[in-house]
């Protein structure tokens, strides 16, 4: 009875850590960010209907997501003075800053080759959405059927959000996490240690008591 319950212990601790350390498949596709001070938001509205205000920075990364927790964010810091500063106002206009980055070649599709981030400032109408915006400075772009963005200057030439099987890199919080304590791994090896020490000091006793 003990060995045999030992046994179904040991198979729970090391299905929980197997499935602790699952890949998760990730999408290829452009992520849309609003910066807010010194730190990029994930924006709550897709660029077709979003409509900033003039003076934001908004940003743009392609790379290979899991979700919006885990989307890589656009590199560089700036701000609207250092993007706009060749673009002086207009009556009846407003301004809007982009950053756009490409991202790695670890996350472009097959024979692609991304270019550098870049900045832009874009002079559209008071009314204009962040698409409009990213028309005006980088085509050209492309929108699946569902006007998801799939492409910003022609990047990349094909696909749009597929899926993208295999092992993601853990998030930074992952990272700050990982050597907090004790992987699952190790606890489970202790506890089975810990239940076949007192597996032993039982039946010595009652060896002892027969």
């Amino acid at each position: 009875m003990i060995r045999r319950a030992v046994l179904l212990l040991l198979a729970s601790l090391l299905l929980c850590a197997g499935a602790g350390q699952a890949q998760a498949a990730g999408y290829r596709y452009w992520s849309f960010w609003d910066r807010d001070g010194d730190r990029w938001v994930y924006a709550t509205q897709g660029p077709s209907t979003a409509r900033p205000s003039d003076g934001d920075v908004q940003g743009f990364r392609f790379a290979v997501s899991e979700d919006s927790a885990d989307a890589a964010r656009p590199r560089g810091r700036t701000d609207f003075d250092t993007i706009c500063a060749k673009t002086p106002a207009q009556d009846g206009e407003k301004r809007v800053a982009l950053l756009i980055d490409f991202g790695t070649t670890t996350d472009a599709p097959s024979g692609e080759t991304p270019p550098a981030p870049r900045t832009a400032c874009a002079q559209v109408s008071p009314d204009a959405t962040t698409a409009e915006a990213l028309a005006t400075v980088a085509k050209p772009l492309r929108y699946d059927t569902n006007a998801l963005l799939c492409a910003v200057s022609g990047y990349p030439e094909k696909g749009c959000g597929e899926q993208v099987a295999g092992k993601r890199k853990p998030s930074a919080q992952e990272k700050d996490t990982s050597d907090d304590g004790p992987s699952l791994g190790l606890v489970a090896g202790i506890a089975v240690v810990a239940v076949l020490g007192g597996a032993a000091i039982w039946q010595v006793r009652r060896r002892g008591q027969s």
